[in-house]
C-alpha cells in the first residue's frame, strides 16, 4: 500500500490550507476571496479514498485560480449519512461547452478527475456557462467514503 499523501489525516483542513495558499499566490494581482462550508459532522474517510477526493479537490481548485478568473471561489463538503459530497465553485468566465465534454488538447485535468471520481466508486458532475463560472461535485456513497474508514 502507499502512503498517505496529506501533511495531516484532516481533509478539512488540508483543503482549506491548499485554497488559502493558492489565494495568496494569485498571480493575477487580483486575490480572489476564498472560503469554504461544512456541512454535516465531518467524519473519517477511508485513507485512500480520502487522498483521491484532496486531488480532485486540488484540482479543482488550481484549474479555478489558474484559468477562471474569479472574484469568489468556494469549496463545499458534506458529510451525509447517505453520501459523501465535495463541491468545488467560482463565479468565473466559465468552461467554453466543447471543452468540458472533450478537454483541451495536453491537457488532462478534467479527465483525470473524472477517472479518479469513477476508481472511487463516485461520480463527477461539472458544470459551467460562459460568464457565469463552473462547479465540478463529487459524489460518493457513503458504504464507500465511510465504510473503510480505518483501513489503510
Amino acid at each position: 500500500m502507499r502512503a498517505s499523501t496529506l501533511l495531516t489525516g484532516d481533509l478539512v483542513q488540508s483543503i482549506g490550507t491548499l485554497g488559502e495558499a493558492l489565494a495568496a499566490d494569485a498571480s493575477s494581482g487580483k486575490r480572489p476571496d476564498f472560503g469554504m462550508r461544512i456541512e454535516g459532522r465531518p467524519r473519517p474517510l477511508a485513507p485512500l479514498l480520502r487522498d483521491e477526493v484532496y486531488r480532485i479537490a486540488g484540482e479543482a481548485l488550481h484549474n479555478a485560480f489558474r484559468h477562471a478568473p474569479a472574484v469568489r471561489i468556494e469549496v463545499d463538503l458534506r458529510y451525509d449519512p447517505h453520501w459523501f459530497r465535495l463541491r468545488v465553485r467560482d463565479d468565473g468566465r466559465g468552461i467554453d461547452p466543447a471543452m468540458l465534454d472533450r478537454g483541451r488538447a495536453g491537457h488532462y485535468g478534467l479527465a483525470g478527475m473524472r477517472e479518479r471520481a469513477t476508481l472511487l466508486g463516485g461520480t463527477l458532475a461539472v458544470w459551467s456557462e460562459l460568464d457565469s463560472g463552473t462547479e465540478a461535485e463529487l459524489t460518493v456513497p457513503a458504504s464507500v467514503a465511510y465504510g473503510k474508514a480505518n483501513a489503510c
